[in-house]
């Protein structure tokens, strides 16, 4: 057994509430009385009563003189009475069982129906972003070939660009004439300078010679004045 306290307002006593079951037992014994009906809100429980009813029948049935016909006949009509009495409420549940059973089914179709629309809703959400990716592709794609075709319209036409390169071509062409002009005449300055050197230096050796030539003169005519005395005497015209 569970016991609470609280205070009244306005007194310093405490009550104690107390709580014969718990939440657990109290549903239990919900269910059973509804479902076997021996308790109302107010008067005999139907149950009860149609047990009353069916006892009282059934003892004055059980009678063996023959006078108690007529009362017997109202015991039953009273029974039966009662009977119908305990059949609407039955009926009446079992009506609202089948409204639920058919809301229950209808929950149940309204489910598969929301987790139907769930499924093709991710598939959609799924497709939706292969064609986003696809579409940013497509995008950048075009922002490319947008900066290219402006790249492109920056150029000069194509004739002015054929017309420079022909000029260009003309140009290349000039330079490899005046360059083959200019190896062929390095070349020729090469030939030149080394018939100058060829030359110098034969050049040179005649001067060496020829003064290797003078000073062995010079020698000899050193000898011989030695040899004759001294030097002729110079003639004055």
């Amino acid at each position: 057994m569970l016991g609470k306290g609280r205070k009244v307002s306005g007194r310093g006593e405490t009550v104690a509430a107390n709580y014969a079951f718990g939440p657990q037992e109290d549903d239990i014994i919900i269910k059973h009385r509804l479902l076997t009906r021996t308790t109302t809100t107010r008067g005999e429980p139907p149950l009860k009563k149609l047990q009353k009813k069916f006892t009282s029948l059934f003892v004055e049935l059980d009678k063996d003189n023959g006078d108690n016909h007529a009362d017997c006949e109202k015991l039953a009509k009273a029974f039966l009475q009662e009977l119908s009495t305990f059949e609407i409420p039955l009926l009446k549940s079992k009506a609202v069982v089948d409204a639920n059973l058919r809301e229950k089914h209808n929950f149940d179709e309204l489910r598969e129906e929301i987790n139907r629309q769930i499924l093709q809703a991710q598939s959609d959400i799924e497709t939706l972003k292969k064609q986003l990716e696809e579409a940013k592709i497509e995008r950048r794609h075009k922002e490319e070939c947008e900066a290219i075709r402006r790249l492109i319209a920056m150029q000069p036409p194509r004739s002015q660009t054929l017309k420079i390169i022909s000029d260009l071509e003309k140009e290349i062409a000039a330079l490899d004439s005046e360059n083959t002009a200019s190896s062929r005449m390095l070349e020729l300055r090469k030939k030149q300078f080394a018939l100058l050197l060829h030359v110098v230096d034969e050049l040179q050796t005649t001067i060496e010679e020829e003064q290797k030539s003078l000073i062995e003169e010079k020698e000899q005519r050193t000898g011989m004045e030695d040899a004759n005395g001294g030097p002729e005497p110079m003639h004055v015209d």
